[in-house]
Parts: C-alpha cells; structure tokens; sequence
C-alpha cells in the first residue's frame, strides 16, 4: 500500500488473543462436554440473587442505562467505605486502562510495566504514542527494585498487577511503599487488583488507603472474576475525585450496561458470594498442586484463581492434546515462556478431568 491509511502506532499493537472458546472447539473438532480453564472465570458462576436481578433488568433493555451508574456507585461506595466520587466505572478493567491512557498520558510519556503481564497496559502506552518499559519479572515475581530504577522525569503510568496474571504472585505491601517513594509527583501508579479477593498472604498491600489519602494512585477492580460477571463487563476504578475526574473527561456515554450494573448490586448483597468461591479457589489450588508435584511439574505458587506451570514440553502441542480430551487451558508461548501453561483453577470435578487429561497427555 502506498499509503498508510491507519496510525503508525497502530501496527506496532498486539491485539489481545483471548482464551479459546468452548463453541470454537465444538465446532472445530466435533466434541462435546469441555471444560474451560483458560480464562481464569469463576466456576460457580454468578451468584443466584444476581441472576435473579438480571433476569428483571433484561425486561427494561430497551431503555439507556444510568450513564452515571448512581445506584452501582452508591452500592460498591458502601461495600468498600469510599465515597461515591472516589469510583469510576467500565465495560471491564479494560476500558477501565484504555481510558487512564487517553486521560493521563500524552506522546512523549513514559510507561512502565513487568514482563509478562496483562497486555493492555501495553497498548495503552502504544495508542497515546508513549515508551512503555518492559521490566522482566524475577522468580516470577514484579521486580521492584528493576522497575524503580528505570524511573524518570518522564515516567507517568506504572503499572503493577498485583496478583500478576499470568504468574499469580504479589508485590508485598513493603515493595509498593518502596515503588511509590521513588515516583515524581507526576506519576501515578495504577495497581490492578482484579485477583485480590483470592489472595491468602497476610503480607499483601492493604492498598486502598494509598488511593483516598491524596496520593496519585489508582486501583483497578473487577466483577469478572470473584463475582462471576465476566461475560457482562464491569471493572471499576478507586482513586481520588481528581483522577476519577479526568477518568470521567473521557467516558463513552452509557459504557456500562444497565444489566451488569443490576447483577453487581445484587452480586453484593450476597453474603457467601466471595466466601464460597475463595473455598472453592482454596482447595482447587491444593488439589492442583499435589498432581503436579505428583508428576514433577514445577508450578508458581498464586494467589489467583489460576496457577501458571511448567509441562516440560513444548505448551502448544500439549494444549492442543488437552484440546482433543475436551480441556482448554491457555499456552505459555504468548507469555514468552514456551514450555509452560496457566490454567484456570476449577470445580473439584474439573480440576479432575484436567489433571487426569494432562497425565495422559504427558504419559
């Protein structure tokens, strides 16, 4: 082509490549009763009070939702002890990321993230035309010390995951405290937490604290994953009114719908939600882990709903034999580690055909 129509920028993005769908596998290879365990979703699903919620919000789809989503801000203002101009609401912590982009950075910025993390952090530096850093993780873990030193006048956006997707490990409260001194005033540190819910160490950053007392931190939270909305999209943001303000200069009109905002509601009204699938989380993650010691896998200990491990073996052909036996699971290649995989931690049931499939695959 002679001439470039889109962004130069543009083609330096790597789009997201979600995990497989079960229709996509249904169809390519004409099996039935698959479980999926690439995702990292919640395998109890929603709660029922947040099904039954959705089921009367569908009945008024033909109307806008509430594009201040007053009622959703009141609710999770009242579950977490913040005040309503303390959140700002997406379709899913992506858009949540994609819109501190377009309001915090400007070309000539400076990004900086661990390497491998989620991918959109990335992007948000690409898209505004901004160097983004990729610090390498050490022993899987964020390298704080690493990422602090590659700070600058420059730097506006560090982004830690925390748990990190895809290794499942934390940033100690102690580390951030050691990240966040060494930050110029302009910089604003953006601490996803969409796995925190999960986390068992007592040491994990008590982070909330650090996004109301006035500094320039954001925090990244999720109803995908502990509350079982993933398929409806909501993320949400707690930082102060000054971020949430330049969040909201940038707001697509209505980008939350009026379904998920009801489901999250009646998500919080349920007592045993999170209760219940930490259990569920808790014990899966043993029953994960006692196979692959049983098998001689090397695995990172997480504090997700997943757990990243190495099969020894080249993680494509193993994910496509798990494939045939009817297990997704999502392969380590993309994250630049070739011989390991990350899998979902499940029900009983299918942490079960899962590790009995890999025994067999590996065999």
């Amino acid at each position: 082509m002679s001439e470039r129509i889109c962004r130069e920028c543009i083609l330096r993005l790597k789009p997201y490549v979600p995990g497989k769908p079960i229709e996509e596998v249904e169809r390519e290879l004409g099996i039935t009763n698959i479980v999926k365990m690439a995702s990292n979703e919640n395998p109890l699903g929603p709660s029922a009070k947040a099904i039954a919620a959705m089921k009367q919000a569908v009945e008024k789809v033909g109307l806008y939702p509430d594009g201040s989503c007053f009622a959703l801000r009141q609710a999770v203002a009242a579950h977490l002890g913040v005040r309503p101009d303390n959140l700002f609401f997406g379709a899913g912590s992506d858009e949540v990321i994609h819109f501190i982009g377009l309001a915090l950075l400007e070309k000539g910025d400076e990004v900086i993230q661990a390497d491998p993390s989620f991918v959109r952090y990335e992007a948000a530096a690409i898209l505004n035309e901004c160097v983004c850093h990729m610090v390498p993780l050490k022993d899987y873990t964020h390298d704080v010390d690493a990422m602090a030193a590659r700070i600058n006048d420059r730097t506006k956006l560090v982004f830690v995951a925390n748990p990190n997707n895809p290794t499942g490990t934390i940033v100690t409260h102690q580390e951030v405290e050691r990240l966040l001194s060494r930050m110029p005033e302009r910089a604003v540190l953006v601490l996803d937490e969409a796995y925190y819910e999960y986390v068992e160490r007592p040491d994990y950053p008590k982070a909330l604290p650090w996004a109301l007392e006035g500094r320039n931190v954001i925090l990244l939270r999720t109803f995908s994953k502990i509350y079982g909305l993933a398929g409806l999209r909501l993320g949400y943001a707690i930082a102060k009114p000054e971020l949430i303000g330049c969040l909201e200069q940038v707001r697509e009109p209505f980008n939350v719908n009026s379904v998920v905002q009801a489901g999250a509601i009646a998500s919080l009204q349920d007592p045993d939600q999170v209760i219940r699938s930490r259990k569920v989380n808790s014990e899966g993650k043993r029953q994960l882990y006692a196979a692959f010691e049983r098998l001689s896998l090397p695995y990172v200990p997480s504090e997700a709903n997943f757990v990243f491990v190495d099969v020894k073996r080249d993680s494509v052909q193993v994910f496509k034999e798990l494939l045939k036996r009817g297990v997704i699971v999502r392969t380590g290649d993309i994250f630049g580690t070739p011989t390991h995989i990350r899998v979902t931690i499940g029900t009983k049931e299918e942490n079960d055909r899962f590790i009995a499939a890999l025994t067999e695959v590996l065999s």
